[in-house]
């Protein structure tokens, strides 16, 4: 009895030797077919979260209201300073549109001057994250 389980050890084992080797892993080629529609997307994306992305940089508000003034007040702030680019940033309940992107606090402040001659109500701002 004893020689024969010892037999069907080492058959199972031999077996399992010899069916290992013909058992294949995963192959590790790998091709990925994107849709061209995906990388517009992306960088639209990109574009959208930078215009709107919250950072050390200050900003100018000229307007905080309701989302049809605040697009047409975002229309006329692109109108009249073409070099500054701006948004409007929802906040509960208003609508407020931010113009700028400035590093420096000076730098803001000198634009303000001439942002305050078409918009009193403009003030500096510095969002946080």
């Amino acid at each position: 009895m004893r020689i024969l389980t010892i037999q069907n050890s080492i058959f199972y084992i031999a077996y399992l030797s010899i069916l290992s080797l013909k058992v294949s892993a995963q192959e590790t080629k790998i091709n990925i077919q994107q849709n061209p529609k995906f990388e517009q997307l992306l960088s639209e994306k990109r574009k959208i979260n930078s215009s709107i992305a919250v950072n050390e940089r200050y900003k100018i508000q000229v307007f905080s209201g309701v989302s049809e003034k605040a697009k047409k007040t975002l229309s006329d702030c692109k109108q009249n300073f073409t070099h500054l680019d701006g948004t409007i940033v929802f906040n509960t309940p208003n609508y407020k549109v931010w113009i700028g992107n400035f590093k420096s606090r000076i730098e803001a402040e000198r634009n303000l001057i001439e942002i305050k001659k078409s918009y009193p109500n403009a003030f500096l701002i510095k969002p946080k994250k």
